[in-house]
């Protein structure tokens, strides 16, 4: 949990931008695990009471840009989608791949180690999305509605998640679009409960 007092006011949001550019360019240099609160607060140039007036310790500070980073790239695919269709899985899907290809980039060295750290919180954020196109009457129209609905799209998140992740730490082998255009049909017999 953030402590700050007022995320408003610039001057925290200039430290804040400060701190996450610090840690942004620590994390090209040394694996997470060596990287140290001190390191951050040097490197952005302010002292340690002021980098935990922002945030708990340099977990909370992953997962904020982590979290802010996959949102950009899901909210740049899904723009404009109303409902949820074939078309629209694919966006997400493919704003996955995009995910994990700039999370390996931006943690170059320790990519197999950080990819699963906040797997859950990713593949809930995918879920969530994914339940935000549903009609609420189809959610409860009745207790075995909702439950296929929230299974459907549980196997749907943990998928592209999953795969994304082999996909990228295999290297990529194809483009992404190849990728998911291989392995829309597989999602697809799974997402048939959230389609009709």
């Amino acid at each position: 949990m953030t402590i700050n007092k007022n995320e408003a006011d610039p001057r925290v949001i200039r430290t804040r931008r400060l701190l996450q550019d610090a840690f942004a360019a620590l994390l090209q240099e040394k694996d997470f695990e060596s990287i140290t609160v001190r390191d951050i607060a040097e490197r952005a140039t302010v002292n340690r009471t002021t980098f935990y007036a922002h945030f708990v310790d340099k977990f909370e500070m992953l997962e904020t840009k982590l979290m802010e980073s996959f949102m950009t790239i899901i909210n740049r695919r899904i723009s404009g989608h109303e409902v949820l269709n074939e078309e629209t899985i694919q966006s997400i899907f493919l704003g996955v791949c995009d995910f994990h290809m700039g999370l390996s980039t931006m943690c170059k060295r320790r990519y197999t180690s950080l990819g699963p750290v906040f797997e859950n919180q990713i593949k809930e954020k995918i879920q969530t999305i994914l339940l935000s196109f549903i009609d609420k009457d189809k959610m409860q129209s009745s207790p075995n509605a909702q439950f296929l609905i929230n299974t459907a799209s549980i196997l749907l998140s943990w998928g592209m998640y999953g795969a994304a992740y082999v996909w990228n730490n295999e290297g990529c082998l194809i483009s992404a679009e190849a990728f998911v255009k291989q392995t829309m049909p597989l999602l697809m017999n799974g997402a048939k409960e959230l389609l009709e």
